[in-house]
């Protein structure tokens, strides 16, 4: 069975956060985790960024967009919510 992320995550994101969102895409995709992340508008200021994973891996994908967030310091950019 598949599970759905979903990542809200800021339009206007400074050069530095733009080189996070793409290392965290390319990560979540590398790792096998997903293959396609789809982009949708949210409203005027935010995407939405969803992917489905396998439910086994539900708890080690949050954890690790969780680390991601923090050690990159995007909670400003990027909240991360599971459907």
């Amino acid at each position: 069975m598949e599970k759905t992320i979903t990542m809200r995550v800021r339009k206007d994101p400074n050069p530095k956060e733009q080189r996070s969102l793409v290392k965290l895409k390319g990560s979540l995709i590398s790792k096998g985790w997903t293959q396609m992340i789809h982009i949708e508008d949210l409203d005027e200021a935010f995407h939405l960024n969803t992917f489905e994973i396998q439910q086994r891996d539900t708890n080690e994908v949050q954890q690790y967009i969780a680390a991601f967030i923090a050690s990159e310091n995007l909670s400003e950019t990027i909240t991360a919510i599971t459907n």
